[in-house]
């Protein structure tokens, strides 16, 4: 992405794009359109530098618009849920006052369906595995969410998926593609950093749950990098041009053959497919695609280093 401001005199490049963007916001806000407005201010993020007074005011005003547009919203719910109940209408106005206390209850998604998640493994794997497993998948997503938080966007805490995964919701409206890159692989490079710690443990002791946690927790964020739908990879892919999903493939297709890592063909067909597709970003990224290399670098040297072994040991 190009410069946001001046090298010489610091004058912002994009000041004229700032200026519209900033009257339109006000407009909406005057209006009483809060959420429009919110939506608007984000796209003046991309072409602020990111540590600016500008943008670190635009990231307090799009959360205080947020709230206040919840607040906007509630006492028209609450009256048109009256008038539908009918005599229960101050019991229905009741449990909307009580909104904090839902909002709490709400949350315990966070930790219900992680022990949910840690439950399913445990059966199958045993406590060891399960509970390990289940905080390498945490962290992963603790990744992304930490990523997206120190952005100053909004996000959820991770919602586990029993059996299938995790998720981390935010909002990414009027964000550059090279943005959602960094939070899509924010996930990934945790998840490596977590791999290569199991990994140092077996090592050190020889003990071969951490050689099944660390291989098992790299292989999952192998699998995530494939550069397709949803994943992380696909995600990140979005900020490549066609000359550096090329250079991807060439380098996922050499951790296949060089250190014999088979999965690594997948992530080669995805980057092979995503050559072809039309979605190029009209601003490249080359500090994604370094990003995207370093990842799936240090995730093959992680499985090349360990045994061959099943996912979870009792």
């Amino acid at each position: 992405m190009g410069a946001t401001e001046c090298e010489n005199c610091h004058a912002l490049v994009h000041a004229n794009q700032l200026e519209r963007i900033a009257a339109e916001a006000k407009a909406l806000e005057s209006k009483g359109e809060l959420r429009q407005a919110r939506e608007q201010w984000l796209m003046s993020l991309p072409l602020l530098p990111r540590e600016s007074k500008q943008a670190r005011w635009i990231r307090d005003h799009t959360l205080a618009l947020d709230l206040a547009a919840d607040r906007q919203q509630a006492p028209e719910s609450e009256n048109k849920w009256a008038q539908k109940l009918g005599p229960a209408g101050p019991v229905a106005i009741v449990l909307a006052k009580s909104k904090a206390v839902l909002a709490a209850v709400f949350k315990l998604k966070f930790l219900l369906s992680f022990a949910a998640f840690f439950g399913i493994y445990w059966a199958l794997y045993g406590a060891a595995f399960g509970i390990g497993f289940a905080i390498l998948i945490l962290i992963h997503e603790m990744g992304h969410f930490i990523d997206v938080k120190r952005r100053g966007l909004p996000a959820d805490m991770p919602v586990f998926l029993p059996g299938f995964g995790a998720y981390v919701r935010w909002r990414a409206l009027g964000v550059s593609a090279e943005v959602r890159a960094a939070v899509s692989l924010a996930g990934p490079l945790a998840g490596t950093i977590a791999a290569i710690a199991c990994a140092l443990v077996w090592f050190k002791t020889g003990s071969g749950i951490w050689a099944a946690l660390a291989r098992s927790g790299a292989w999952l964020n192998v699998l995530n990098l494939i550069p397709v739908w949803s994943l992380d990879g696909g995600q990140a892919a979005l900020a490549l041009s066609k000359l550096e999903r090329i250079g991807l493939l060439t380098l996922c297709i050499a951790l296949w053959v060089i250190l014999g890592q088979s999965l690594f063909f997948l992530v080669a067909a995805g980057a092979g497919y995503r050559v072809f597709t039309k979605d190029l970003p009209p601003h490249p990224s080359r500090a994604t695609t370094f990003y995207f290399a370093t990842v799936l670098t240090c995730l093959a040297l992680v499985m090349w280093s360990l045994p061959e072994q099943a996912f979870g040991v009792r």
